[in-house]
């Protein structure tokens, strides 16, 4: 199942406010891209007949059934990669490019 972080989930509720999209849900999509690894998008979205939902840390995510190949076991955080710079990251064992993180 694909799961969100407390700090991700935060961030999603931020950009919701501002964007004046609260109640919306957060559509998530990915794509396998030619060298294998995958393209993500996300955005705020209504919820369809054929959409597959699931809420995690509080949040309501969508996507259509063909996602969940790929997304199936990714974590979605929102980290400092450089200081002052935050981004969304996606963990995915299905990504080719993914690193486990380190055990502490």
């Amino acid at each position: 199942m694909f799961k969100l972080t407390a700090a991700a989930a935060e961030q999603v509720l931020k950009a919701a406010s501002q964007g004046g999209t609260e109640g919306m849900s957060l559509r998530l999509a990915a794509a396998r891209q030619p060298d294998g690894g995958i393209d993500y998008r996300m955005g705020f979205d209504d919820l369809t007949d054929d959409d597959i939902r699931i809420t995690s840390e509080g949040i309501d995510i969508i996507m259509t059934p063909e996602q969940i190949p790929l997304l199936d076991q990714a974590i979605m955080d929102y980290v400092e990669l450089e200081p002052g710079q935050f981004h969304f990251i996606f963990l995915n064992p299905k990504d080719p490019n993914y690193q486990p993180p380190l055990e502490n």
